[in-house]
C-alpha cells in the first residue's frame, strides 16, 4: 500500500520536496501550496508534475451552505481545481459533502439530516459530476461526522443514487465516530469497507484520543493494522495518506 500525506504538513516554499525528504511515496495535494487559496479564481500557471505522485487534490467546499450564492461560487471554483488536477496529473479530487453551519463546513449542524440538505446535496452533486465527467475526473467524497453524508452507510446512499462512476470514497477511519469500544471500531471499519469497498479511492490515516480529539496517526485510539487489514481484504491497493498530525 502506497504511503502518502497532505502536502500541507509541511510549510515552506516546496511541501513536495519536504514529502520526498521525509520518506513518502505520494502526496494528496491542495492548491494553497502554492501560496494562494485552495480553491481559486482562476487556474493558476505553470501546474506540472511536482517530483513525488499526486494521489489527489482537494476541492473542498461547503456543498450545502446555507447561501445559495456561496454555493454557486464554491461549484464555479470546483471546475477550475478539476482543471488543475488533469495539469498536475492526478485524476482524484475530493470533497466534503457539507453541513448547514454557515461559518465552518467541519461543523455539525442539526439541519444535516433533514430532507432538503439531502436534497441540495444531490443537486450539487449532480452538477459537480458533470464537470468530473466531462474532464475525465473522479470525485471522491468522506463520509464525516459533521457533515450530512455522516456515516458509511449515507455514503452507499450517495453513490446509490447518483448513480455515475466517477463518484468514488475516500475512507478515513477517524471519521467514522468520536468515541467508541474497540470493538465498535472495528466493526465500523468493516461496515464501511463492506458497503464501499470497490468505490474506495483514498484512505486516510489521522487518529482520534480517547475523548475524541483529532490526533496524529497512531498516537489515538485507531487499530491501523486492523484498518488496513480490512481494507486490504476489500481489495483495496491505493494509497494511505497521513493527515491531521
Amino acid at each position: 500500500m502506497q504511503v502518502g500525506i497532505f502536502a500541507r504538513t509541511f510549510s515552506g516554499t516546496d511541501p513536495v520536496a519536504a514529502a520526498r525528504a521525509a520518506g513518502f511515496d505520494a502526496v494528496h495535494f491542495n492548491l494553497a501550496c502554492l501560496g494562494g487559496p485552495a480553491m481559486p479564481d482562476a487556474l493558476p500557471e505553470g501546474l506540472g508534475p511536482l517530483g513525488l505522485p499526486v494521489v489527489g487534490l482537494s476541492g473542498t467546499y461547503n456543498m450545502i451552505h446555507p447561501d445559495p450564492a456561496i454555493r454557486a461560487d464554491g461549484l464555479r471554483r470546483l471546475g477550475i481545481v478539476i482543471a488543475a488536477a488533469r495539469a498536475l496529473g492526478t485524476g482524484l479530487v475530493t470533497l466534503c459533502t457539507g453541513t448547514r453551519d454557515p461559518h465552518d463546513p467541519w461543523r455539525h449542524h442539526p439541519g444535516n439530516a433533514a430532507a432538503d440538505a439531502w436534497a441540495d446535496l444531490t443537486r450539487e452533486m449532480a452538477a459537480a459530476l458533470e464537470l468530473a465527467e466531462a474532464a475525465g475526473v473522479d470525485l471522491g467524497v468522506e463520509p464525516e461526522l459533521a457533515n450530512v453524508v455522516a456515516s458509511a452507510p449515507l455514503a452507499a446512499r450517495l453513490l446509490a443514487e447518483m448513480g455515475s462512476v466517477r463518484l468514488r470514497i475516500v475512507l478515513d477511519p477517524a471519521n467514522l465516530f468520536e468515541v467508541a469500544t474497540p470493538q465498535d471500531r472495528r466493526r465500523l471499519v468493516e461496515e464501511a469497507v463492506d458497503l464501499l469497498g470497490p468505490r474506495i479511492a483514498q484512505a486516510h490515516a489521522k487518529d482520534r484520543g480517547p475523548g475524541g480529539a483529532v490526533v496524529a496517526a497512531g498516537t489515538g485510539v485507531i487499530d491501523f493494522p486492523h484498518f488496513a487489514a480490512t481494507l486490504r481484504a476489500g481489495g483495496y491497493g491505493g494509497s494511505l495518506v497521513a493527515h491531521g498530525l
